[in-house]
């Protein structure tokens, strides 16, 4: 960090911004580079986008870089990049999982990193809630039938197990998200389990939650929403078992990763439309163009939004700038990512 023995302010870092290409003109308004600019020596409108095989330009700036400030697509910081960047001592993340980029090579070397993954939690905690509010509702299959017979109707008797009052949700994952939509989920009468392995019960309850076993909040939950991080352990730790489990109508919400459950298991739930499920992400990533997935009249299938789009991205630019004007102070960041950590966050 900058510290100087007399009361001169300390010299501005220099920082080269490095993402994949199309993404710092969504992530960076005029605003942001302006602040940007008064906070590091930077061309705020240069961005490298391969640091591993760097134009002239780019490693010339990449050699004198105290900071990289990253987003979505940046080049893995492996030793060999890291050997053109001599003097880097830290790396500011204007997204959420630095697993990507952030390698052991940085670790060894001291580098501080920060991220703004609590930025990237809201709008996928806002998602969630909406996920939840519309499937205790049976909005999805209100509006298919509401298309399909285009007359009066007796929706009380149709929807009669429709609504959100004493409603359970199970929320997998104490995670940044997970945690999220606990505090969304307070203002409403709603009835919330929590699975978490890491958790005491006191802290499970100073959440709003009652903490069971993964089977056990399965089997009781109207609605189970998937906030864990993918990991090895975690992998199908929604399966054939869990499944089964879950009660006639009820609905998984999966924003996390496409890995933690097992979509062949859960297919044959959803075709005899026993399950009903809202999958922001899938597995693969993109599921093939037969897949009943989107097809399904039970099913909200949509591409990976939940986390941050259009303005949202402004969120983690502030919040990425606010860690720099930290640095820039000699400061340490309010959000330091830790390799201690990693094996356990996304």
């Amino acid at each position: 960090m900058h510290h100087t023995t007399d009361n001169r302010p300390p010299e501005r870092p220099a920082l080269l911004l490095a993402m994949a290409p199309g993404i710092a003109g969504r992530l960076l308004t005029d605003a942001h580079r302006t602040r940007l600019a008064a906070l590091a020596r930077t061309d705020p409108h240069l961005v490298a986008h391969d640091l591993a095989a760097p134009t002239p330009r780019i490693a010339a700036a990449l050699e004198e870089a105290e900071v990289l400030f990253t987003c979505w697509g940046a080049t893995p910081l492996t030793a060999a990049v890291l050997d053109r960047a001599p003097r880097l001592r830290a790396v500011v993340h204007a997204a959420g999982s630095v697993k990507h980029h952030i390698t052991g090579a940085c670790w060894d070397r001291g580098i501080a990193v920060t991220s703004a993954a609590a930025a990237n939690a809201l709008p996928v905690a806002e998602y969630t809630l909406a996920a939840i509010l519309l499937a205790g509702k049976r909005v999805l299959r209100a509006a298919r039938r509401y298309a399909e017979l285009r007359a009066e109707h007796d929706w009380l008797s149709e929807l009669a197990d429709s609504g959100n009052h004493c409603r359970t949700v199970g929320i997998v994952g104490a995670s940044r998200i997970g945690r999220r939509v606990l505090e969304l989920l307070r203002p409403f009468d709603i009835h919330v389990l929590l699975y978490d392995p890491y958790l005491t019960p006191g802290e499970a309850a100073a959440l709003g939650a009652v903490p069971v076993g993964l089977d056990e909040l399965c089997s009781r939950a109207d609605i189970v929403s998937v906030h864990a991080p993918q990991l090895p352990s975690t992998r199908h730790m929604i399966g054939a078992p869990q499944l089964a489990l879950m009660p006639d109508g009820a609905t998984l919400i999966n924003t996390a990763r496409g890995s933690l459950v097992d979509e062949g298991a859960l297919l044959p739930h959803l075709t005899a439309g026993r399950l009903h499920a809202v999958l922001d992400v899938t597995d693969p990533e993109l599921p093939p163009p037969d897949s009943p997935l989107y097809t399904l009249p039970n099913v909200l299938l949509t591409p990976h939004i939940a986390g941050s789009l259009g303005n949202e991205l402004h969120r983690m630019a502030d919040h990425a700038l606010d860690e720099l004007e930290r640095y820039a102070k000699g400061a340490p960041f309010r959000d330091p990512v830790r390799p201690s950590e990693l094996d356990r966050s996304a």
